[in-house]
C-alpha cells in the first residue's frame, strides 16, 4: 500500500526545500516531518555549533534509502561564500530559515555569537536568497517563499494581563531578543525593498524530545533524574506560554505555504504557566514513574535570577488560527509527561550533550 505524504499537497509546486539550522531541535523536527510525510527534496544546512545534533534525522536516514532526496552540508551562514554556495547548489523553492542562538544566558556572557549568526547570518542569507530569486522564471517566483521563524521574546515583557499579537510594538529585553529582532526587520526590508515573498512566524517557548539540554525543561528533568538541584530563578514566578514542538512545526508548514506574503503570525500553545509551576509538574511526574525518591519537588532550589529576566510571555494565536486554521493537538500536561518519558529513555543522550557543551 503506499504511503500518504501528507505534506505534498500543502508544499504545491515547492519540491525543493532548504532548511537553515535543521540539526537543531525545532529545525531537527522540520526534517524529520519532511522525510516522512514528503517526497521533497530536501536540503539541510547547519554549521553544526555546541547544540547542533544530527542523531534524531540519522535515525530515520537508517530506515530507508533517503539519498535521493536528503543532502546535508556544514554551512556557516556569518560566512556570506558558504551561504551564497549553498543557496546556489540547492535551487530552492522554499527556505525554512531556523539557523540561529537562542540561549538567553549565553547571549549574556557572549552577545558577539549571537549578533554574529542571527544578525550577520540571516543579512548573508536574505542577500544570497535575493539574487536567487531575481534569476527565477516567473513561475517558480510565484511558488517561492522565504519563512523566517523567530521568537515572542521580540516583543518584551508583558504585565499580568494581555496578551503579544502581530501588531504588538518591539521591545527586546536581551542580546539574544534584541538580535532576533534585528533579523525580523532585515527580513521585513528585503520583502519591501526587493519584493522578497518572505512570511515571519513569532513563536512561544517550545518544549519536547530532542531539546538541547541547557532548556529549562530538559534541565529539570535531568537534574531531578540525577538527584541534584534544580534551578529556578528568581522567585520562580515569571510566566511562559508553552508550545509542544510537533505543534509548532505544524504551524510552520502552513504559514510558510497558505501564509499571506509579508505577513507575521503569532504561535502560542495556550499553554501559560509559571516556571515554578512547570517544575512542580515535572516533579509530580517523576514521583508517579519513581516513587522511591519523592518527593522531587524537595530538589528545586531557588538561585539569584537572571540579569533582564522578563515577566511574563503569553502569545494570543488568534490570526493563524482564524486565517490558516491552525491550533495545536496536544495539551501542556500530556506533552510533558511524554517528554519526560523521553528523556527517562534518552539519558546517555543528554549526558553526551552536556558533557561536550563549552
Amino acid at each position: 500500500m503506499e504511503k500518504n505524504y501528507f505534506l505534498n499537497e500543502l508544499l504545491g509546486n515547492r519540491r525543493r526545500i532548504l532548511v537553515t539550522g535543521g540539526a537543531g531541535f525545532i529545525g531537527g523536527a522540520v526534517i524529520r516531518k519532511l522525510l516522512k510525510e514528503s517526497t521533497s527534496k530536501i536540503f539541510n544546512i547547519d554549521k553544526i555549533g555546541y547544540a547542533s545534533d544530527l542523531t534524531a534525522i540519522d535515525e530515520i536516514l537508517r530506515t530507508k534509502d533517503y539519498s535521493d532526496r536528503y543532502d546535508f552540508a556544514k554551512i556557516d551562514l556569518s560566512i556570506p561564500d558558504e551561504t551564497a554556495k549553498a543557496i546556489s547548489d540547492s535551487d530552492p523553492d522554499l527556505i525554512m530559515h531556523l539557523a540561529a542562538e537562542s540561549h538567553v544566558d549565553r547571549s549574556i556572557q557572549g552577545p558577539e555569537a549571537f549578533i554574529n549568526s542571527n544578525i550577520f547570518g540571516t543579512f548573508n542569507l536574505l542577500e544570497a536568497t535575493r539574487k536567487h530569486y531575481e534569476n527565477l522564471s516567473n513561475k517558480r517566483k510565484n511558488d517561492f517563499r522565504f519563512l523566517h521563524i523567530s521568537t515572542d521574546e521580540v516583543f518584551g515583557s508583558l504585565g499580568l494581563n494581555g496578551k503579544f499579537t502581530e501588531s504588538t510594538s518591539y521591545d527586546p529585553r536581551s542580546p539574544y531578543s534584541a538580535s532576533k529582532a534585528s533579523s525580523d526587520h532585515l527580513v521585513r526590508s528585503w520583502h519591501h525593498t526587493f519584493q522578497l515573498p518572505i512570511v515571519i512566524t513569532n513563536c512561544s517557548n517550545n518544549f519536547g524530545p530532542w531539546q538541547f539540554p541547557e532548556k529549562l525543561i530538559p534541565v529539570a528533568i535531568n537534574k531531578a533524574l540525577a538527584l541534584k538541584s534544580i534551578p529556578l530563578y528568581g522567585d520562580g514566578e515569571n510566566i511562559r506560554d508553552w508550545l509542544y514542538v510537533d505543534d509548532h512545526v505544524d504551524a510552520l508548514f502552513l504559514a510558510a505555504n497558505k501564509g499571506k506574503i509579508g505577513d507575521s503570525y503569532c504561535v502560542g500553545g495556550y499553554g501559560e504557566r509559571k516556571n515554578i509551576e512547570i517544575l512542580k509538574i515535572i516533579c509530580k511526574i517523576l514521583d508517579e514513574i519513581y516513587p522511591k525518591h519523592s518527593p522531587f519537588e524537595r530538589l528545586i532550589t531557588k538561585v539569584q535570577d537572571r540579569k533582564g529576566h522578563d515577566r511574563r510571555y503569553a502569545i494570543d494565536p488568534s490570526k493563524i488560527r482564524n486565517e490558516l486554521g491552525w491550533e495545536p493537538k496536544y495539551s501542556l500536561e500530556d506533552r510533558l509527561e511524554t517528554t519526560v518519558q523521553w528523556y527517562i529513555k534518552n539519558k546517555n543522550w543528554s549526558q553526551r550533550l552536556i558533557q561536550s557543551s563549552p
